[in-house]
């Protein structure tokens, strides 16, 4: 019994110390409409400032396709060969982009040279 307790006590200590650090953590119930989630989504570190990708922060795989799809930099990639980081609108664009990473950029590349021609 007192190892029960003393397994509970760590419990509450450990969650005591999880919502202190975490605001955001609620026991309550779920907001209205919300689908079982009180707290929504949210980011685990928020950058000092903004961060910059290449093609002027937009999706990769948007820019390929001829669409200018921004994003912020939340969901990104950095190339391990030359240390770009590339900014995704989604977690599904990111997925796709890393099935052939190397393929995509240079898609990309050819795509971004249009856009860039056809600017103003």
């Amino acid at each position: 019994m007192r190892e029960a307790r003393l397994f509970t006590s760590g419990l509450l200590l450990v969650f005591a110390a999880a919502t202190a650090v975490l605001p955001g953590v609620s026991l309550g119930q779920p907001a209205a409409g919300a689908a079982g989630y009180g707290g929504g989504i949210w980011k685990a570190a928020v950058p000092p400032k903004p961060m910059k990708g290449e093609f002027d922060s937009f999706d990769p795989l948007g820019v390929a396709a001829g669409a200018r799809i921004k994003a912020d930099c939340s969901l990104n990639w950095i190339d391990p060969n030359d240390g770009k980081r590339y900014c995704f609108s989604s977690g599904t664009s990111l997925e796709f982009f890393l099935d052939k990473p190397q393929a995509n950029i240079e898609r990309a590349r050819a795509g971004w040279r249009i856009l860039a021609a056809q600017q103003p």
